[in-house]
């Protein structure tokens, strides 16, 4: 029996959890690095190490630890798809009484501590520069197979099923409606929770939308300027980017054993995209966001051995999207919405293009439904930790209006 009550989460990691992951650490096997490769082919060695060495010998998990504890957490049981799901959140009320709820979704290869540096700016504008009538009540759950929401079995990386029960923790806190905002996958299921929870979404915003990553390669035609740049990019990456999703749409029982056990395979595996999907303009990952705070992500994926788990999530995320996907060659009677569904009317949404980001509106937004289309030449695929004063001042002009 599913048990509907909330429950306060505090993180505690064991200190012998600590203690081994120094020693494997301290005894990690590293590969010999070719010359001349510089980042080709992955993460250098040389540069790894270095991370690697800051985080056993610089980083402190618990300095880390306290700071994410000053967050309210929460965790609280939704029926799903077979066994209940235990998920995991951040609930930060705001002072402000006009303050409305906001739900806001990571993806990956990411957690709820990737907007550590946006919550104080979205519960309290005034201390931040911005307006009282800004403020919101700040929701921010783990997906399943994330973070501190461990994965209970199939079904739960289906997106239309965590969309749900993240409308249920909604219900549950007592927020009848309320505004959206996703990132990556958090951006899909940001996308389907008007769907799932008909006429309680107010407004939805997300960032950095791409096409669909299995589909054939982007016509240039027709596009110019910063759209034809990002075309370029999204059809580079679709040959020559995208195998960590492949494996992990297809295999991810079997990554999920290097990544669960060894910390120098999860650290590179998240570092590379660090690398790849921030701010074009920053050399490095570290450039371009705090590297403590990307440790803690790592950490945070290490202690809780969600690489499997999250690999998991995206495996089913990717099998509904493919369902869902509309092929130029499929019949329309096809189409996910055959049958006589029809899809509730779509609330008010924006999209926040950043630097680094490979959106295409031609492709994602054909028919212009979004309301708000803005385009950043800063930021990239992790705004709320690169540029967050940026991704604040978005959603606050969006959500303002509506």
């Amino acid at each position: 029996m599913t048990n509907t009550e909330i429950r306060p989460f505090r993180i505690d990691v064991p200190q012998a959890e600590l203690d081994d992951l120094q020693a494997r650490l301290a005894n990690t096997r590293w590969p010999r690095e070719l010359p001349g490769l510089g980042w080709s082919r992955g993460v250098p060695t040389s540069y790894l190490r270095r991370i690697a060495e800051h985080w056993q010998h610089t980083f402190d998990w618990r300095t880390a630890e306290a700071a994410l504890n000053e967050l309210p957490q929460f965790v609280t049981e939704i029926d799903g798809q077979g066994e209940p799901q235990q998920i995991h959140f951040v609930h930060v009320r705001s002072a402000e009484p006009t303050a409305r709820p906001l739900l806001m979704v990571h993806g990956w290869p990411s957690s709820f501590a990737e907007f550590t540096k946006v919550v104080g700016p979205l519960t309290d504008p005034v201390a931040h520069g911005g307006k009282a009538e800004d403020a919101v009540h700040l929701v921010l759950p783990s997906i399943p197979g994330f973070g501190f929401s461990s994965l209970s079995g199939p079904g739960w990386g289906n997106l239309f099923t965590v969309a749900g029960g993240f409308a249920e923790i909604m219900t549950r806190l007592g927020y009848d409606r309320f505004l959206a905002q996703g990132t990556d996958v958090g951006a899909g299921i940001v996308g389907m929770l008007p769907m799932v929870a008909p006429g309680r979404v107010i407004a939805t915003h997300v960032n950095g939308p791409s096409p669909y990553p299995f589909g054939p390669a982007l016509s240039l035609d027709g596009l110019e300027g910063a759209e034809r740049d990002r075309a370029e990019r999204f059809n580079a990456f679709r040959e020559d980017g995208a195998g960590y999703l492949h494996i992990q749409a297809t295999r991810p029982q079997t990554i999920g054993y290097g990544l669960t056990d060894s910390p120098v395979a999860q650290l590179a595996w998240i570092v590379e995209k660090f690398a790849e999907w921030t701010d074009p303009k920053n050399e490095l990952p570290e450039d371009a966001v705090d590297l403590d705070q990307l440790l803690t992500t790592v950490s945070i994926y290490w202690f809780n051995q969600v690489g499997a788990s999250a690999a998991h999530s995206l495996y089913e995320g990717m099998q509904a999207y493919k369902a869902f996907a509309q092929p130029a060659e499929q019949p329309a009677e096809q189409s996910w919405d055959a049958g006589g569904w029809e899809a509730p009317p779509a609330p008010p949404s924006a999209v926040a293009v950043f630097a680094a980001d490979l959106t295409v509106r031609r492709e994602v937004d054909p028919t212009g439904a979004h309301v708000r289309w803005t385009e950043y030449d800063r930021g990239g695929h992790f705004p709320a930790m690169e540029v967050p004063e940026l991704l604040v001042e978005d959603m606050r002009e969006f959500f303002r209006a509506q």
